[in-house]
């Protein structure tokens, strides 16, 4: 099979038109991209299956940070990069009917999944982390589940978010831990039957620049006292989830990674990669199986003025 090898000049992994030199750089716009589809990093395409594989991932943490910001009931909450929502229901369940929790995404599609669930249900909007369109001190707490890790300089989307927490209010923020299982070694054996491991790496570098950084916990805790929070509190939480092969090998599909491979092989090549994969995860695992991921949880109090 052809294997896609990295182009060494200003050209796309892809064989697209050039990349601008700040992509080439291996950076990505301070701006996550919505439903745009001839973007492999928008969630777009990918919203249906997000929501009935990786939503039940990200359940389980997302209500783990709503605990431990220790919401009261009545509490003014805003969940940016919602996604499906999974933790603005959770902050919906605690802030109960007197609260109000809003959560914005750029992707409609993925505010479409998230849309009237829940009891009681958010409300959604479609806005950037750049630049939200709120006035300051509009919430008493901002959740921010896995989105952190997308923006070239998190510190501006940091600095928005802080300007729509009321002084004395709490962000809370969760990430995943290092990955390196034997799930994700497979998956990326195979991945790279297709394509270079440099621009595998340099796909998942655009999509998620600060994705190592904030698997360590220390890193985490010294990101937000620089943004300017104070009484910090971090933890790393392992969680168990029982997967079936199909349905972690579609997971995967809806990741960054898989986006770009789907995009670079085309409709004539995908297949191939989609029945090479599950050949050899049928190999080497089970039909059902337990897989155990860390999040990295934070959260921290905006001082007093």
């Amino acid at each position: 099979m052809p294997l896609f090898r990295r182009n060494h000049g200003n050209g796309s992994p892809s064989g697209g038109p050039p990349r601008p030199p700040a992509a080439a750089a291996g950076r990505v716009p301070d701006v996550a991209p919505g439903d745009d589809p001839s973007d492999w990093r928008s969630y777009g395409s990918v919203a249906v299956d997000y929501r009935r594989v990786l939503e039940p991932r990200t359940d389980p943490p997302a209500a783990a940070l709503v605990e431990l910001l220790g919401l009261s009931r009545g509490t003014r909450v805003l969940d940016v990069g919602t996604g499906t929502g999974a933790a603005a229901r959770a902050a919906a369940r605690a802030a109960g009917a007197s609260g109000l929790v809003v959560g914005v995404d750029p992707s409609v599609a993925m505010l479409e999944q998230a849309a009237g669930r829940g009891d009681p249900a958010p409300r959604f909007a479609a806005a950037e982390v750049i630049d939200l369109p709120f006035r300051d001190g509009a919430f008493g707490a901002v959740t921010a589940c896995f989105v952190l890790s997308h923006f070239t300089r998190y510190q501006t989307a940091l600095f928005d978010t802080l300007r729509v927490i009321v002084p004395g209010g709490r962000l809370g923020i969760a990430n995943w831990g290092p990955g390196d299982d034997e799930f994700t070694q497979t998956w990326d054996s195979v991945a790279e039957e297709y394509a270079e491991h440099e621009i595998l790496a340099d796909a998942r570098q655009r999509a998620m620049p600060w994705h190592d950084f904030f698997t360590d916990a220390d890193r985490t805790r010294d990101a937000l006292h620089e943004a300017g929070l104070r009484e910090i509190r971090v933890e790393k939480r392992e969680f168990h989830y029982q997967l079936s092969l199909e349905d972690y090998l579609d997971g995967r599909e809806a990741t960054p990674s898989g986006r770009f491979l789907r995009q670079m092989l085309g409709d004539e090549m995908w297949p191939s990669f989609r029945e090479r994969a599950r050949a050899v995860f049928r190999e080497r695992f089970p039909a059902r199986f337990n897989d155990f991921r860390d999040v990295v949880l934070a959260v921290g109090v905006k001082p007093q003025q």
